[in-house]
């Protein structure tokens, strides 16, 4: 494939992504050594996720935006916390062409399904390395958060 057919593809596309990144990443394991030993039940997992999305002032690139995925898992044994995992995983995106009007659907839709393989991974890798089975998201669906989310807004800017 020639340099101009590269370019002209990166053109017509309507987001390019210049980075991915760990913003922020925690894990706490308070009960450990105890909850590690054998025999114990599985613990009652209450995930959390979120994305959040801020225009960067760049005089270089135009629509350039951070897009941050933040996935949170806290484990109980009935009332104590068996462990908490949270990451806050950074895309910085610009829009090329994309319609303004389009901006907020596509940033807080479709970059955080093209961020949750990896910030699904890392969960996992983190949960693993405080010794639990790694802790593997099911698929999210990204439109029906943003609709439960900003549903009337959505249906008022279509």
């Amino acid at each position: 494939m020639s340099d101009s057919t590269d370019q002209n593809t990166e053109r017509s596309m309507p987001v390019m992504i210049h980075t991915q990144y760990i913003k922020d990443m925690s894990f706490e394991n308070p009960l450990a050594p105890n909850s590690l030993r054998a025999g114990k039940t599985s613990p009652e997992m209450d995930i959390d996720i979120s994305m959040e999305s801020n225009p960067i002032e760049d005089k270089e690139i135009k629509n350039l935006f951070e897009v941050v995925l933040n996935l949170s898992a806290t484990a109980k044994h009935g009332d104590e916390v068996a462990f908490i995992a949270e990451i806050a995983y950074g895309v910085t995106v610009s829009l090329g062409d994309l319609p303004e009007d389009q901006h907020h659907p596509f940033l807080l839709i479709e970059v955080p399904r093209q961020a949750f393989p990896f910030a699904r991974q890392i969960l996992g890798t983190i949960t693993q390395q405080g010794g639990y089975p790694p802790l593997l998201l099911n698929p999210v669906d990204f439109q029906a958060m943003y609709m439960q989310r900003f549903g009337k807004k959505a249906e008022d800017a279509a």
